[in-house]
């Protein structure tokens, strides 16, 4: 199982140095406090928050095993996304979801389903939803580092599809916004995978997204969970 581990974590920092898509992704320096914390030997509690790209996500399993790998016994995560949610349930569910466990650190991600048709969702809606997420962990939790993601694009749905997104930038744009205007640590995948579409087409971004929606694995370690380890400071 170690070795296992060991394997990940040196997969991982080969493809940080050799990807240069993801040196484009907009983040806020690091390290995280998180992981200032770890360093220092303190335990960490992370909770995850977002859609389906966090609940089933391998981001997440890869993100832990690199840090158990650094600091092993130290960090116990919480997964508190669920799939085919937005910031509406966010709102709703952030007392049940994160509160409740008391986190050194929390990861947020909606945008990708904010921008989801049939929810019927305005910019300045989400925008107000971001806001009372990002007050009520403030103000109930004021020692939780606040951590936003902007994920891939989704890709090849038709009007009327069920997944049908529109205006996606604007909807990544909120989360960008709030990162800025809080002083928060910004990881900004959108910039690997839209280079990858420019460079190889919908054909080239759908061999690491099969669904247009949902990244595998190999997706995640490739163009996702290098930024993230760099982004929080664990690599350079």
């Amino acid at each position: 199982m170690r070795k296992n581990i060991v394997s990940l974590l040196s997969g991982l920092l080969v493809l940080t140095s050799m990807t240069t898509a993801i040196d484009a992704a907009e983040t806020v320096p690091g390290p995280a406090r998180f992981v200032a914390a770890l360093q220092a030997g303190k335990p960490q509690h992370i909770v995850i928050f977002g859609t389906s790209l966090s609940k089933g996500g391998a981001w997440v399993p890869q993100m832990k095993a690199a840090l158990d790998e650094r600091f092993p016994g130290l960090v116990t995560l919480t997964n508190g996304a669920k799939g085919g949610q937005s910031s509406e349930w966010g709102v709703a569910s952030v007392g049940a979801n994160v509160i409740v466990h008391r986190p050194d650190a929390v990861f947020i991600e909606f945008a990708i389903n904010d921008a989801v048709v049939r929810f019927n969702l305005s910019p300045d809606h989400v925008r107000k939803n971001v806001d009372t997420i990002l007050d009520r962990i403030t103000k109930e939790l004021p020692d939780c580092e606040i951590i936003l993601q902007v994920m891939n694009p989704a890709v090849g749905k038709a009007p009327g599809d069920p997944s049908e997104r529109r205006d996606q930038d604007a909807y990544q744009q909120i989360y960008r916004d709030a990162a800025a205007k809080r002083g928060l640590l910004l990881i900004d995948h959108s910039v690997a995978w839209n280079k990858l579409l420019a460079d190889e087409g919908e054909a080239g971004f759908k061999k690491y997204v099969p669904d247009g929606v949902h990244p595998r694995a190999t997706g995640y370690e490739r163009f996702v969970t290098p930024t993230i380890l760099r982004a929080i400071g664990l690599t350079r």
